[in-house]
C-alpha cells in the first residue's frame, strides 16, 4: 500500500510540474498558434493625381477623390512572426486606378479648368512589397491565446509597382499613352520632359486591425497608402502643351496621328487649336501621384503546437 501511495503522489507531482511548465511557456503565444500567417484581401483602390477631383482648387489626398471611378484591389499576404508584437510581411496586389476630368463638378470655380482640360486615363496596378508590422497593444493583453482578441497595428515598407496608363480615344477604345510621349518625353526641344519607366519603386505606410475569430483565423481592415516617385501614373505632369509638329518628327506615322489627336482635348471657351501656357495648364509637376487602398483582410495561422489539446497526467498502475 505504501508503494501504491508513493506512486500516486509521484503521479500528482509530475502532473503539476508538467502543467506549470507548460503555463510558463504559454506566455509565448506563437508557440501554440504558429508563426506563419497566410492572408488575402479585397477592397477599393483610390487614385490621387492630376485628373478629376472635386470643386475648387485641386488638393492632395482625400479632398479630390473620384468615388465613381473607384475600382477593386485584390491581394495575397504571407507573414512571419518571430514574436507576437512584430511581424514581417511579403505581399502582392493587383488593382486599377482611374481619373477623368469630367468627374469634376461644374460649379464655376477653379475646378472648371480641369473640366475644360477634358483629359482621362486608366491603368492596371500590379505591385509587390515587403513590410514590417508592429502591434503596440500586445504588451497590454491580459490573457494568452488569440481567440477574441482585437489587435491594431501600424506598418511600413517598400515595394515595386507596374503601371501602364491608357486614355480613351474618340471612338471609345483605350490607347496606351506611354509610347505616344504626349508631353514630349525624350524630345530634344523639351529637355526637362524625361521618359518614364513603367515599373518603379514605392514606399508604403498604413494602419489596420485584426480580430481573431478563432485561435488560427482572423478578419481585419487596413488602409495602406503608397508614396510614389513619379508623376506619370496618369500620363499628365507638365504644366504646358508641347507643339504637335514634333510628334511627326519623333514618332512613327501612325503613332503621330494618335498623339496629335489625344495630347490636347480641351473644351476651353477661348479659341485655340493649341493652348499656350499663359492660357491653360496640362498638369501640375509640383506633386507626384499617389494611390491608397482600403482592404478587408482574412487570414489564417499555419502550423503551431497543439500540446494543450493532448496534455494528460501520467498514470501509474
Amino acid at each position: 500500500m505504501r508503494t501504491s501511495l508513493l506512486k500516486v503522489r509521484l503521479s500528482v507531482l509530475v502532473c503539476l510540474l508538467t502543467i506549470f511548465s507548460f503555463q510558463s511557456h504559454s506566455q509565448s503565444i506563437t508557440s501554440s498558434n504558429g508563426k506563419v500567417e497566410l492572408g488575402l484581401g479585397i477592397g477599393p483602390m483610390f487614385f490621387l493625381g492630376d485628373l478629376g477631383g472635386s470643386a475648387g482648387a485641386g488638393k492632395t489626398f482625400v479632398k479630390d477623390l473620384d468615388f465613381p471611378l473607384t475600382k477593386l484591389n485584390k491581394g495575397l499576404y504571407l507573414n512571419y512572426y518571430p514574436a507576437e508584437w512584430i511581424g514581417f510581411r511579403v505581399a502582392g496586389n493587383m488593382g486599377y486606378v482611374e481619373g477623368d476630368d469630367k468627374e469634376a463638378p461644374a460649379k464655376g470655380g477653379a475646378e472648371m479648368d480641369r473640366r475644360e482640360r477634358n483629359l482621362n486615363f486608366r491603368s492596371k496596378i500590379k505591385e509587390a512589397y515587403a513590410a514590417i508590422e508592429l502591434y503596440p497593444t500586445f504588451f497590454m493583453e491580459k490573457y494568452d491565446g488569440l481567440a477574441g482578441k482585437l489587435r491594431p497595428y501600424v506598418l511600413g515598407g517598400v515595394g515595386i509597382f507596374n503601371f501602364n496608363p491608357e486614355t480613351k480615344d474618340v471612338d471609345g477604345s483605350w490607347v496606351k499613352t506611354a509610347p505616344l510621349r504626349l508631353e514630349g518625353q525624350g524630345f530634344a526641344e523639351y529637355p526637362d520632359s524625361k521618359p518614364y519607366k513603367l515599373t518603379q519603386m514605392n514606399a508604403l505606410v498604413g494602419v489596420g486591425f485584426k480580430y481573431y475569430v478563432k485561435e488560427n483565423s482572423y478578419i481585419g481592415f487596413e488602409i495602406l497608402h503608397r508614396k510614389l516617385f513619379t508623376d506619370y501614373v496618369d500620363d499628365v505632369s507638365n504644366n504646358y502643351y508641347i507643339d504637335p509638329i514634333y510628334f511627326d518628327q519623333y514618332l512613327p506615322a501612325a503613332d503621330a496621328v494618335k498623339a496629335r489627336r489625344l495630347y490636347y482635348r480641351g473644351t476651353y471657351s477661348f479659341p485655340a487649336t493649341r493652348p499656350y501656357e499663359e492660357f491653360a495648364e496640362r498638369g501640375d509637376p509640383t506633386e507626384n501621384d499617389a494611390y491608397f487602398s482600403g482592404i478587408i483582410r482574412f487570414g489564417w495561422r499555419l502550423g503551431g503546437n497543439s500540446a494543450t489539446k493532448h496534455l494528460k497526467c501520467p498514470v501509474f498502475y
